[in-house]
């Protein structure tokens, strides 16, 4: 695999295009949709409320015939403070790398095997970048350990976008901002995610630690390689010493709880639905 020229390695942003999930997803509805783009994103979904294009969106959002129809052409969301879905933004990630960060996914799909798809490493940073305030640690882990299991991509991307939506919805109705996490703390809850799905509780190799790096960078450019580098690090060093308490104590479930689990949470995204 090393001695394939650079070339050879496809843009991760062909990968994470439409039409490329892997063959037990059904994301095919989620990723056929046309975005409507509103500026540059920096990083993942960064934006700067104090930025031209922060202030145009948030604009476009407030307006009642443009927000409307702007939500209509662009339904992953990112419309003024809109959610951000996750076929957005793999799309956002995917436009910011470069041959060298899809060499780090892939090689860490070929080390990892199928619980390190590159979907499954975007959708725990998606987590952690656009959950953070909204979703509880221990949501967004007892989910990813439930998707190495199901590997149900989607019904897990739904699953987590309705609790999202939910939470924020509740902070409106007692008028509570959802609480500003630092990136930093994002990245550290992307890296746990990313452990807990992808190794399960397998150790990390230093081959992995370098991986990981570069593909959370390329997730989180403004946090600065030399950042991603300590906390990587600094994490995989409690998980090898075993003082990571919610790792220790989160069990795998088996596959017939999981099942059980599964359809409750269909159950109640229907009755969501008929309700809205």
């Amino acid at each position: 695999m090393g001695s394939l020229a650079a070339t050879s390695w496809p843009p991760l942003s062909f990968s994470l295009l439409p039409g490329s999930l892997t063959a037990g997803s059904r994301g095919a509805r989620a990723s056929s949709r046309v975005g409507l783009r509103i500026g540059g994103p920096v990083a993942y979904m960064e934006r700067s409320p104090n930025s031209l294009t922060g202030f145009a969106s948030k604009l476009i959002g407030s307006l009642p015939i443009v927000g409307l129809l702007a939500r209509i052409v662009n339904d992953e969301g990112g419309v003024g403070d809109d959610l951000i879905d996750f076929a957005e933004f793999r799309r956002r990630v995917g436009k910011k790398c470069s041959i060298t960060d899809s060499r780090a996914f892939i090689e860490f799909k070929d080390r990892r095997g199928r619980a390190g798809d590159p979907f499954y490493v975007l959708l725990c940073c998606w987590l952690a970048a656009i959950g953070a305030g909204l979703l509880k640690s221990e949501e967004i882990l007892e989910g990813v350990a439930r998707l190495r299991i199901s590997n149900d991509i989607e019904f897990e991307e739904e699953t987590f976008l309705a609790t999202m939506k939910a939470a924020k919805e509740k902070r409106a109705k007692i008028k509570a901002a959802v609480p500003e996490i630092p990136i930093e703390i994002r990245v550290e809850k992307a890296f746990e995610a990313i452990y807990v799905c992808c190794f399960g509780k397998d150790p990390i190799e230093e081959e992995d630690i370098l991986l990981l790096c570069i593909m959370l960078n390329a997730v989180f450019p403004s946090v600065g390689r030399s950042v991603i580098d300590r906390v990587v690090n600094s994490v995989a060093n409690e998980i090898a010493k075993g003082n990571r308490a919610n790792f220790s104590e989160l069990k795998p479930l088996p596959k017939e709880a999981v099942e059980r689990q599964m359809k409750d949470l269909e159950f109640l995204r229907q009755r969501s639905e008929e309700s809205s």
